[in-house]
């Protein structure tokens, strides 16, 4: 029977831009309660008894993950590769309770998830869409929008064989071109996992420093991945897995999680058209500490990135955009209708001048 979350909190960690550290533990703190808030670069850890629905609430944040396990960097040995090879089984072979656990935590996160939807009445999307119509478009907005950097993955059945991947404009890594199923279709299929092997998995690997220099994350993937395979019985699955395990490897930690959502937490639904990314966004937003009833100008608003996530977040204010470029104006009036916030945002055609003395 499915429950809700832990009582005694979760252990999770949030992937976040570089410099957005502190709007993170200011978020994690106000909105979940959490505890045990801690940083490093890109990443900020936590402890919340929060529910799904909670999680998906934070707006600074880039993907949330299930924290596995998080200790010192691996040794790398680039003339004895069977000697590091060895550590990163250590990350499978040395503790698996706390993989065990971690995957029935996942699980309890998405069943709940799933009763609560199927108790609670459907409500209505803006514009007449329909539920199912915001995952296709966030699955839509993946492949282009700009995204920060995703790790290359372990491959089924061909472990040693490179799969064919895209490259996203504007992206510094690589993606796969197949569509991940949508949380919906995982949750309901959470509780259903009895027996480990039918659990198909796959891995996505970042490596810096020391160890990206003697190993390609290829070579840390396959093994990590032949590990848990003989260790707990999963399947390998790049094309559809229900499970995903992230891997980072540095020269300052060693971090293994699992993503708790497929769909990271910056890809906003009510976003049309990508303009500034929208966690940077919400960080600016949160800047102007908007009260109810102020006015709040945004003087170059371009797509109109800003005022969404101010409009969304602070909607007891008056909001006005202004741009003197027709294309962003148009751009901006797309967003607003699609979120259903054209009632709420002014645009304006306008030039900000500086006229000096």
């Amino acid at each position: 029977m499915a429950t809700g979350p832990d009582p005694a909190g979760t252990r999770f960690f949030c992937t976040t831009g570089r410099g957005l550290e502190p709007f993170v533990l200011r978020e994690v703190r106000a909105r979940l309660g959490a505890k045990q808030v801690e940083y490093v670069s890109g990443k900020v850890f936590f402890t919340t008894s929060s529910d799904l629905n909670t999680l998906k609430r934070l707006k600074s944040a880039e993907r949330l993950f299930l924290l596995v396990k998080r200790q010192h960097p691996l040794p790398a040995y680039p003339r004895h590769k069977e000697k590091t090879f060895r550590e990163l089984q250590r990350l499978v072979h040395d503790a698996p309770e706390l993989w065990l656990e971690a995957l029935s935590t996942w699980e309890r996160l998405l069943a709940h998830e799933a009763k609560e939807r199927t108790l609670s009445p459907r409500t209505t999307a803006p514009q007449g869409k329909r539920a199912g119509d915001s995952e296709a478009l966030i699955a839509k907005k993946l492949r282009t929008e700009h995204t920060l950097e995703e790790p290359k993955s372990l491959q089924s059945g061909q472990l040693g064989k490179e799969r064919e991947e895209e490259a996203v404009p504007g992206h510094r890594g690589l993606v796969s071109q197949d569509p991940l199923p949508g949380i919906q279709g995982e949750a309901a299929t959470a509780a259903g996992t009895k027996d480990p092997g039918s659990l198909t998995f796959r891995v996505s690997c970042r490596c810096s420093g020391a160890i990206a220099k003697a190993f390609t994350t290829q070579e840390v993937s396959r093994l990590v991945g032949v590990a848990l395979m003989k260790q707990f019985g999963w399947r390998a699955d790049l094309r559809r897995p229900r499970l995903e395990v992230f891997l980072h490897l540095s020269d300052v930690y060693s971090v293994v999680g699992i993503p708790v959502l497929r769909v990271p937490l910056a890809s906003r639904a009510y976003i049309q058209t990508a303009g500034l990314r929208s966690t940077v966004a919400w960080a600016m937003a949160s800047l102007a500490e908007i009260q109810a009833g102020a006015f709040v100008l945004d003087p170059m608003c371009g797509l109109g990135t800003i005022l969404l996530e101010a409009a969304r977040e602070w909607p007891n204010a008056c909001y006005v955009g202004a741009d003197i470029s027709d294309a962003q104006l148009v751009g901006a009036g797309d967003n607003l209708t699609a979120a259903g916030f054209w009632d709420r945002v002014e645009l304006l055609k306008a030039s900000v001048t500086v006229i000096w003395n």
